[in-house]
């Protein structure tokens, strides 16, 4: 089993572990939470109805450049700390997701 610091492989894709800041001034994926352990994704969104959750797995699609309905979310509805599908291989997204970790945070 493939993994990063924010993402491991199971089974037919890849978990991604991400801390996440709605009503953000801006939009931005990359860089770490404070932990270490999770990918940034800043959405702009307020946290109701889902509609944050839902930024977060379109924000992660776009930044791996894959349909928006390949990123689902996993478990956290109603927390900044997600869990996210990517209906991807890991070979194909790994790199991706081990970039954008590296990125600095905005």
């Amino acid at each position: 089993m493939r993994s990063g610091a924010c993402w491991r492989e199971d089974g037919a894709g890849v978990v991604v572990a991400v801390r996440a800041q709605p009503r953000a001034r801006r939009a931005s994926v990359g860089g770490l939470g404070p932990d270490g352990t999770r990918l940034r994704i800043c959405v702009t969104e307020a946290p109701e109805d889902g509609r944050a959750s839902e930024a977060v797995c379109r924000a992660l699609a776009a930044s791996l450049d894959l349909p928006a309905r390949s990123v689902s979310l996993r478990s956290g509805g109603a927390s900044r700390e997600k869990l996210l599908f990517v209906a991807a291989a890991a070979e194909r997204v790994g790199p991706l997701l081990d970039a954008l970790a590296e990125r600095n945070s905005p």
